[in-house]
């Protein structure tokens, strides 16, 4: 029996992709900003057919470096290359190619979380380098 099954479906889904998403443990959260993230952008949106999970985080990553939002980039990219979908390489392309179009600043604020990310992930597996 999971955490979420005593939960609607649609929350219970939106918990569920939640976590998978960010790579963190959720809990349930109350009001309509909470109710729309959980039940529509997470149990509907990023379920939706056409594009891989994948797809919807470089998608994202590139909307959030061109926005400036390191904060959620700070989220997005650790879980993204602990889910494997992006490795130290892709990181790395992305800062590169995202800096020509977001703009250099954005793109030294991305490479710093990239650059963290992978060594935090190093540290963690014992990698010297």
């Amino acid at each position: 029996m999971g955490k979420f099954d005593d939960l609607p479906e649609t929350r219970r889904r939106g918990l569920e992709k939640m976590e998978q998403v960010y790579g963190f443990d959720m809990t349930d959260g109350s009001g309509d900003f909470f109710r729309y993230t959980a039940d529509h952008l997470f149990a509907e949106i990023w379920e939706r057919p056409g594009l891989t999970d994948r797809d919807r985080r470089l998608l994202l990553i590139g909307m959030l470096a061109g926005q400036g939002a390191a904060d959620v980039l700070g989220i997005q990219v650790p879980a993204a290359h602990a889910a494997g979908e992006l490795d130290d390489e892709a990181l790395r392309e992305i800062v590169v190619f995202l800096s020509h179009y977001a703009g250099w600043p954005q793109g030294a604020r991305l490479n710093s979380i990239v650059e963290e990310t992978i060594a935090k992930a190093r540290r963690h597996r014992g990698d010297a380098g």
